[in-house]
């Protein structure tokens, strides 16, 4: 590995260990063996490579999983599956969602940070409309990812808020399934037309 390699890696250690807040651009030289002014000159700045950092770390996390999906795309089986595999790595990316979540409270005191991570949901939009439908990420138009892929997200991130908050009493993949049986059942009625 390189240094951009190198310094990737070593971000991607310091943000399980240690979140956004609290890793420096030292932290992340001896995690990764790699010079302070590699940084700069990779990357632009620590708080850049610690936004590459969380893609790459957030792109493992569904790569984790997305072979194992199972069920028809956009049933309510392959919702259940995918709900499952989330759970299923809850342990391991909890750290990373924190660290987001360091992000998403300290309001303005990490403008350039938040920026870099607001823009970054794009991409997470589309991998999760992926996730669930089968559609190629390229196929994706601007309104799906403005829709269904802020809907996906929006129950992700409560999700992992109830894990981080409290495992024991997180919902589980087939309570998140029925609440979507039911809150769809409620909107369109019998007939399946809105109500």
């Amino acid at each position: 590995m390189g240094h951009r390699e190198d310094l990737l890696e070593g971000a991607k250690k310091c943000l399980v260990e240690k979140g956004f807040v609290r890793t420096t651009a030292r932290d992340i030289v001896n995690a990764s063996g790699a010079n302070l002014a590699s940084i700069g000159y990779h990357y632009g700045s620590k708080d850049a490579l610690l936004t590459e950092a969380f893609i790459a770390l957030m792109h493992e996390w569904g790569d984790g999983f997305i072979g194992e999906i199972e069920g028809e795309d956009g049933s309510l089986e392959r919702f259940r599956s995918v709900w499952e595999g989330v759970v299923a790595q809850a342990g391991r990316s909890g750290p990373v969602w924190a660290a987001s979540m360091e992000v998403v409270l300290s309001g303005n005191r990490l403008p350039q940070l938040r920026e870099l991570l607001a823009a970054s949901q794009e991409e997470g939009r589309r991998g999760l409309i992926s996730m669930f439908t089968g559609i190629p990420e390229d196929k994706i138009d601007e309104r799906d990812r403005r829709t269904l892929g802020a809907f996906y997200q929006a129950l992700l991130n409560g999700l992992m808020i109830q894990w981080l908050f409290d495992p024991e009493t997180a919902a589980t993949p087939e309570e998140i399934t029925e609440g979507m049986r039911r809150a769809a059942q409620s909107v369109l009625g019998d007939g399946g037309q809105p109500a």
